[in-house]
């Protein structure tokens, strides 16, 4: 092994940062070799131990065992999402089935298991601390629900089972990045009708990406979803939405459909192997809800509201577009456009006016305030290379101490997979040292020309503080077992954190400092500002509907037989719904990448719901105190949720905050919607 690969040296370069300058694509190949090789070495080591399990021989030494791993695909995974080529693609196919077959292989390694089992079953007489506990009780639990138990052919198959998934999840993920990279809409001049400044100027900047001249509407949100809004040429909105709708399902090798039958029947019958009846009984038994009957309940208490605003909403529009002298029935294609239209007739709201207010580096600015009022943190530029020349880093300090390094991603590209998140470099830590975490957002915000400023929407800025709300629950972490680090929570309570911190975007006085006009430098006037808070639960219907009926796809599909026919079944679930002609899924199956790429979301795209009801609950006890950054509420924010990692249950830990678990009525009045009847 040449000892020329920079990752089988030590990192001594600031904050022992990536050396990304040193590192080339044909590195992460013999890295990963060696890397498993070590792992394996480590877990066999474990195994093997002709002592007695203790904690420390068995749990810590569990937790120290992927360091080179852990270096390795902490850089190689986030390259593989934010920046992707041919040959990351083709090893990152080939990585995934290994990874899972190396996961299965520890698991059903008997003899770890039986040292795990034997602390798990002695561990009132350990006197262990309350996190170590913790940790014990998910290492036990971890390996129980991959297969620990199983014997004979269970045990035989489910390996088999779990290492075809991991295959189905990547070519899903590179299936949808390859349509979104290939489709390209060119606007002509006579083809601007409606649009923007800010609009065009992004759309020719894509075009500049791809070497054209003149405009260009791309598959990311940041240019569809304007477009749609404000195109008055409906056939040209018609072409994008069919594109965007069609994500993973234009036939061919990128089509998707078959990779969705093959994993809802794969998932069940890991589920079934597993002694569960359907695979969201599987999935949701650790999460807050337990159930799928509990999820359901929560969404249906939302739906129905949600849908009478949206039925009532659509009639609306449509009355607009016969009023524009377009005939017939309102489709998906002209709901967006409609819809700015009535926002600007009933708020005098007009999104080209507030744009020029919302520039992006103001508002990175405006959240790293919010976490220095919130928590004390302080941010500082940092002039390091990174993998890509848009990404930039912050170190982050809390007084004198070093907290972590925050690196932020935010344009659109080719190479980038479509939405935004929020993922780590290096996790926090203390068992070795006190080791700080690396953590990046990546966001796909439309870039401006070169020299002009570049803009946000309000919904860009709030995504850029939901981000960021991760981000902090990684930063802020102060736990001693990677384990529990950080984001290593429960689905259902991860976005707590990020939701709860788009509350403080809408903070008059954030706004007022942050929100400038890109040109005069001059603060978001007051009349305007009101119209814009007044407006922000305009559309709500909408938004609700097309969410919460994607909630509800995903756990049918988990909770029933799984369907031959995966879009047959979905048309069936979103008819016995009622689901508003005029409205789609926020995800259709075959582009659904929460739940498809791979198990993160699946049987859960409810969480970010279930957490919408803590955020909204949360973020009342500031209003209650006249003080949206009142000193004690967020010492204690600090302490029960963004620095407390998975030291205990969700429900334990809201509780701790707020001191009783909140009801779907918190949510109902965040979102402007009647309660359920």
């Amino acid at each position: 092994m040449s000892t020329q690969n920079p990752f089988l040296s030590d990192w001594s370069g600031p904050f022992a940062l990536p050396p990304f300058a040193q590192i080339s694509d044909a590195d992460f190949a013999p890295a990963f070799e060696e890397a498993f090789k070590q792992s394996r070495a480590a877990i066999n080591e474990i195994a093997d131990n002709p002592e007695p399990a203790s904690y420390a021989n068995t749990i810590d030494a569990l937790e120290q065992a992927d360091g080179l791993m852990d270096k390795v695909a902490g850089v190689f995974f986030n390259l593989t999402g934010a920046d992707s080529n041919p040959e990351r693609e083709a090893l990152q196919r080939d990585l995934s089935p290994r990874f899972a077959s190396f996961s299965s292989e520890t698991v059903m390694n008997e003899a770890l298991f039986a040292r795990v089992d034997g602390l798990y079953h002695n561990r009132e007489a350990l006197n262990l601390g309350a996190e170590q506990l913790r940790v014990l009780e998910l290492y036990h639990r971890m390996f129980v629900r991959a297969g620990a138990q199983l014997e004979g052919a269970a045990k035989a198959r489910l390996p088999e089972v779990t290492k075809r998934l991991a295959e189905l999840g990547t070519a899903f993920s590179q299936n949808l990045l390859a349509d979104e990279r290939e489709w390209f809409m060119e606007l002509g001049e006579n083809d601007l009708d409606g649009l923007p400044d800010f609009l065009k100027a992004a759309a020719k900047s894509a075009a500049q990406e791809r070497g054209l001249e003149g405009y260009v509407i791309t598959l990311s949100r940041s240019l569809i979803a304007p477009f749609l809004q404000f195109s008055a040429r409906r056939n040209l909105r018609e072409k994008a939405y069919i594109a965007w709708g069609k994500r993973g399902e234009n036939g061919g090798k990128t089509d998707n459909i078959d990779i969705v039958r093959e994993t809802l029947a794969l998932r069940q019958e890991r589920a079934n192997l597993l002694g569960y009846d359907t695979f969201a009984d599987f999935k949701l038994e650790p999460e807050m809800a337990k159930t799928p009957e509990a999820v359901r309940e929560l969404l249906m208490a939302v739906w129905e509201p949600a849908k009478a605003a949206a039925n009532a909403d659509a009639a609306r529009l449509t009355e607009l577009m016969h009023d524009d002298g377009v005939n017939g029935d309102l489709e998906p294609w002209d709901w967006r456009y409609y819809a700015e239209k009535l926002r600007a007739a009933e708020y005098d709201l007009d999104e080209a006016e507030l744009k020029p207010y919302f520039q992006l580096d103001q508002m990175i600015e405006a959240a790293f305030d919010t976490a220095n009022r919130l928590f004390g943190l302080t941010f500082h530029a940092l002039d390091v290379p990174l993998y890509h020349k848009d990404a930039r880093a912050w170190e982050v300090r809390k007084g004198d101490r070093h907290m972590a390094v925050f690196i932020g991603d935010y344009f659109a590209r080719s190479s980038k997979r479509s939405g935004a998140w929020c993922s780590r470099f290096r996790a926090q830590s203390n068992l070795d040292a006190d080791i700080r975490p690396i953590t990046v957002n990546v966001c796909n915000f439309a870039k401006a020309p070169e020299g002009e400023p570049n803009l946000l929407t309000f919904d860009d800025a709030r995504t850029l503080f939901h981000e960021f709300g991760h981000a902090l629950h990684s930063m802020l972490s102060d736990v001693h077992y990677p384990m529990i680090s950080g984001t290593s929570v429960a689905r259902d309570f991860v976005e707590l954190p990020s939701q709860l911190y788009e509350h403080w975007l809408s903070v008059p006085d954030v706004l007022e400092k942050y929100a400038r006009h890109a040109e005069t430098g001059a603060p978001i006037p007051k009349a305007l500002l009101d119209k814009l808070l007044a407006a922000e639960n305009f559309d709500m219907g909408f938004s609700t509907v097309e969410y919460t009926a994607s909630a509800l796809v995903d756990l049918a599909f988990h909770s029933d037989t799984p369907p031959v026919d995966p879009l047959a079944r979905q048309a069936e679930i979103l008819k016995g719904l009622g689901m508003p002609a005029a409205i789609r899924m926020r995800h259709a199956t075959p582009h659904f990448a929460h739940v498809f790429s791979g198990d993160g979301y699946s049987s859960g795209y409810y969480s970010y719901m279930w957490s919408e009801v803590m955020d909204a609950d949360a973020f009342a006890a500031f209003e209650e105190t006249g003080d949206p950054f009142n000193p004690e509420l967020a010492a204690k924010l600090h302490d029960h949720i963004y620095s407390a990692g998975g030291k205990a249950e969700g429900a334990d830990l809201y509780t701790a905050f707020r001191g009783s678990l909140p009801k779907v009525d918190a949510l109902l009045k965040g979102r402007g919607l009647p309660p359920a009847p």
